[in-house]
């Protein structure tokens, strides 16, 4: 017998709203979910809200707003101000002396790093580079520095970073240059400029001012610090010098041999003598009258006969042969 129409729709509208006492939802039994406002359920059938018996509210302090926010910062500047690093990092007791001392360390670096201002649009700021050794103490990371010492620059002066098998970072007072720094009314302006260029370019190091000397320090920990290269070529005058492990590499700093034998060590800390160190170390012979052989032996010295020295040609690593008191390079088959 055909069914009414009017009738089977009845039956339909019936069941699509009684509820199934198996699901959730007090409307149509289906599953529960979150709802976009808090403290509420939706159905995922129908769409159905209701609030959430087992909800908790949870109090908020005052809205965000510009005025919260500025005294939060003022709340930061009184702690930084106060000296006590502590506080914001909420550590409060438990330190050894040690770790005191190297607490008030941080402090200095930090301050020391957030002081200051720059042109956030033409300038990188370098991020804070802590570590710590097994004892939980500060270590300081600082590798070397670069001090201007006068501010009269004539042209031809350099900045160069070097590390093996990575190549050489060229820095050089010239404006027109990217890669070039400028003399400023000051030696401290000057050293700004060219920790700006260092931190916008540089692939090896970032650099930090402290007045007019420019620290240095490495930007990956995979980076051997005994393989860089600080190397200044000042052709004009002592304007500017490098320093590394608190010793000048500045060739007219070298008064005798015992001071070239520390240089060479230095250069020697990874056993390889890179393109601007036998450069520096050539110059610092030059001063002294240190001949070729004299200098193979303080290398024997210091390293043995397993010295290397990076091949100007090729990059390869060429061997040391005493005997000849020169390196060859088997790869391009040239002297050193």
């Amino acid at each position: 017998m055909a069914e009414w129409g009017f009738r089977k729709g009845r039956r339909d509208a019936a069941d699509n709203l009684s509820v199934n006492e198996e699901g959730d939802c007090p409307r149509c039994g289906g599953e529960k979910q979150p709802s976009t406002m808090a403290g509420y359920l939706t159905c995922s059938r129908c769409q159905y809200e209701w609030k959430d018996p087992n909800h908790v509210a949870q109090k908020r302090g005052p809205p965000d707003n510009y005025r919260r926010d500025a005294e939060l910062i003022e709340d930061f500047k009184r702690e930084m101000q106060s000296g006590d690093l502590s506080n914001v990092l909420g550590i409060e007791k438990g330190l050894s002396g040690e770790q005191e001392a190297s607490l008030q360390r941080l402090e200095d670096k930090w301050m020391s790093g957030m002081s200051g201002h720059f042109n956030a649009a033409a300038e990188e700021r370098k991020p804070l580079m802590i570590s710590f050794d097994d004892n939980d103490n500060l270590v300081d990371t600082t590798i070397g520095s670069i001090t201007i010492v006068a501010n009269g620059f004539d042209g031809g002066e350099e900045v160069r970073l070097e590390y093996p098998g990575l190549g050489t970072e060229f820095y050089a007072y010239d404006e027109a240059s990217d890669t070039g720094w400028r003399r400023g009314r000051s030696a401290e302006d000057t050293a700004r400029s060219i920790t700006n260029v260092i931190n916008r370019f540089s692939k090896l190091v970032y650099a930090n001012q402290d007045g007019a000397t420019i620290l240095l320090e490495l930007r990956s920990e995979q980076l051997n610090a005994d393989s860089l290269v600080i190397f200044v070529d000042d052709p004009g005058g002592t304007d500017i010098v490098a320093e590394k492990s608190g010793v000048s590499m500045d060739p007219r700093d070298i008064r005798m041999v015992e001071d070239y034998r520390i240089v060479v060590q230095i250069c020697l800390a990874d056993g390889i003598i890179s393109p601007s160190e036998d450069q520096m170390l050539w110059a610092m012979r030059q001063q002294l009258g240190i001949d070729d052989q004299l200098h193979v032996q303080i290398v024997q010295q210091i390293f043995g006969d397993h010295a290397l020295k990076e091949c100007t040609g090729c990059g390869e690593m060429a061997e040391l042969y005493a005997d000849y008191a020169a390196w060859y390079c088997h790869s391009c088959e040239n002297w050193c």
